[in-house]
């Protein structure tokens, strides 16, 4: 995988002769037959030995021990659960950012565009969720209504496609809060406000992907970030 000069007429004719009982070959052998990298041999009585890249010590310390393979396995499946607990707490912390400029975001149509258009009090509501769908537009390409459409299970727990986000869409919401916020005191109209959040929204996605494709899949649920099909994808 990592040698393109690899030799592989000499590791068959290495592989030809395994089945001899008598077969012995030198790391050293193995070098100059196949070409390989990664191991080495020196002699010297201080300086000297065999030495390896990690990967390949880990493979002959698994073939040696069957407790040293299981070790690998066990402390493997520990470091990702760190990871995804990481990446759980920065989620947390996005979700945090976002619930606190969603006020801004509010406050925006509370005080300029609630009052232009003169709706009832009963009313309102109907203007706060159309200006929170043109933000989930923006980011996700879908309403909180057609969310909740494909998704009833969820919707009836009182979910919403903001529980799902990636970290990267959450850092991109709440800057887009922040910035939806300053359109609407500017006057923009609706269209020109989506035109431009949607524009900002793709760019910002796709840069913050370029930094970590990681943060850039969904969450799955409370507890895990990544779940496992998606840490194998």
């Amino acid at each position: 995988m990592n040698n393109t000069n690899f030799n592989m007429v000499g590791f068959h004719h290495v592989r030809m002769e395994l089945v001899s009982e008598r077969f012995i070959i030198s790391p050293t052998q193995w070098v100059e037959r196949t070409n390989a990298i990664g191991i080495i041999a020196k002699s010297g009585r201080y300086n000297g030995g065999t030495f390896a890249h990690i990967d390949i010590a880990f493979e002959f310390g698994s073939w040696l021990s069957p407790q040293f393979k299981l070790y690998l396995y066990t402390e493997f499946q520990r470091l990702k659960k760190i990871e995804s607990n990481a990446y759980n707490l920065e989620w947390n912390v996005k979700r945090i950012l976002t619930k606190a400029n969603y006020k801004l975001h509010t406050n925006a149509i509370k005080n300029f565009i609630i009052p232009a258009l003169n709706v009832t009090k009963d009313k309102e509501w109907i203007v706060y969720a159309n200006e929170a769908d043109l933000l989930n537009v923006a980011v996700f390409g879908y309403t909180a209504k057609s969310w909740k459409e494909s998704n009833p299970g969820l919707a009836l727990e009182g979910a919403n496609p903001r529980d799902f986000a990636s970290i990267n869409e959450l850092a991109v919401l709440s800057s887009l809060e922040s910035i939806h916020s300053m359109l609407i005191q500017q006057g923009m109209d609706k269209q020109q406000r989506f035109m431009f959040l949607r524009k900002v929204a793709q760019e910002q996605l796709e840069g913050l992907k370029k930094l970590d494709i990681m943060k850039s899949i969904k969450r799955e649920n409370d507890t895990t970030y990544l779940g496992e099909d998606k840490r194998k994808d």
